[in-house]
């Protein structure tokens, strides 16, 4: 039995069958639909569906002239977990430089039990800060290397939703502090904090994120301080090393979120509060606790950890987009298909990190 949602015809974009690339609405479409290809070509792999007759994957590609050329495959677990797609128009395309020559995907979590528990340590590695630890990282990064040392940063999109999104802000942070930055589109991308957002009186809200951009500031102190005792005790006259946060402020990832998706929706608190702390004239502290986690911190203090990668999810500047559509739960919150309806209320703020 087919399911529903890896049907295009059933349930992909298509209307979509002229694009306008300088059309956002119209990006934003093709890319999630990639990166639903990369999902249904795993439930391809686990279903057996294999073949032109049975495969459904091709078709959320091959639709916008998209073809797989490889596929990402996870050395745990055999999964496929992403893949590269090669821009393929039958004829030469009038806005040919707005087009991306190839984009590398990502998938989420797929519950399936091929796939259920290597996906899970996955996420548990984005909770421990550790994504950037694991062989699935550097298959990943591999890959997008490759590709962006063979045709160039600006000829490569980044695309990837949950999981995945986590997996796409990874590599394009990688690969933007060489001073390239790629086109990076997260969907529902996972935002480690308590959910805040959830809130609804703005003043009880607004005061719990005073109090932890203080207390992250603070813990961001005590952590400097104690490598700089650690370097005076070893005697490391050592210059200090750019900042990797700042270093990315000028690369502007695109961030979809929903508000009922509670794994994502502390992006619109992270980039309004930096704001509002600016307009305080305390705009200092919130510069120190923009780039750290609190939990992160606590774990390196406490354990005596150096870990200088940073959280995945804090990012310096940014495109977000907020889907404001109520959603009937969390699943349709989360779900990739939002992102290619028409009839849904999409808002865009652009957050320009200020150092």
């Amino acid at each position: 039995m087919i399911c529903e949602r890896d049907d295009f015809s059933l349930t992909g974009p298509l209307h979509l069958t002229a694009i306008d690339w300088a059309n956002e609405q119209h990006r934003r479409s093709v890319t999630a639909s990639l990166v639903q290809g990369i999902y249904v070509a795993e439930r391809d792999r686990q279903l057996q569906r294999d073949g032109p007759e049975l495969a459904l994957s091709p078709i959320w590609s091959e639709f916008f002239h998209f073809r797989l050329i490889r596929k990402l495959v996870d050395d745990a677990d055999f999964s496929i977990f992403g893949g590269i797609y090669e821009y393929k128009p039958p004829q030469q395309h009038p806005s040919q430089e707005l087009i991306p020559r190839y984009v590398i995907a990502f998938r989420g979590t797929v519950t399936k039990a091929d796939s259920i528990s290597r996906d899970i340590e996955l996420d548990l590695h984005i909770i421990k800060n550790g994504l950037h630890t694991t062989t699935r990282f550097e298959i990943a990064i591999q890959a997008v290397r490759s590709i962006v040392n063979s045709v160039g940063a600006t000829n490569v999109w980044l695309a990837g939703h949950s999981l995945g999104a986590s997996m796409a802000l990874l590599t394009g942070k990688t690969v933007a502090r060489t001073g390239v930055f790629p086109e990076c589109f997260a969907f529902n991308p996972p935002f480690l904090s308590p959910p805040i957002e959830r809130i609804k009186d703005k003043r009880i809200k607004h005061g719990i994120r005073i109090a932890g951009s203080v207390i992250t500031a603070g813990l961001a102190l005590a952590k400097k301080a104690t490598q700089q005792h650690s370097q005076n005790q070893n005697r490391l006259a050592l210059p200090a090393p750019p900042d990797p946060f700042t270093a990315l402020s000028d690369w502007f990832p695109r961030l979809y979120v929903n508000p009922g998706d509670h794994l994502c929706s502390e992006y619109l608190g992270y980039f309004e509060h930096r704001n509002k702390m600016e307009e305080l004239g305390v705009g200092f502290v919130e510069r120190l606790a923009t780039q750290n986690s609190l939990g992160g911190l606590l774990v390196d203090i406490v354990g005596g950890g150096m870990n200088t990668e940073g959280p995945v999810h804090l990012i310096p500047s940014s495109v977000l987009t907020v889907n404001w559509s109520p959603a009937r739960d969390f699943k349709e919150a989360h779900g990739i298909h939002q992102w290619w309806r028409e009839d849904h209320r999409f808002e865009t703020k652009i957050y320009k990190y200020n150092h």
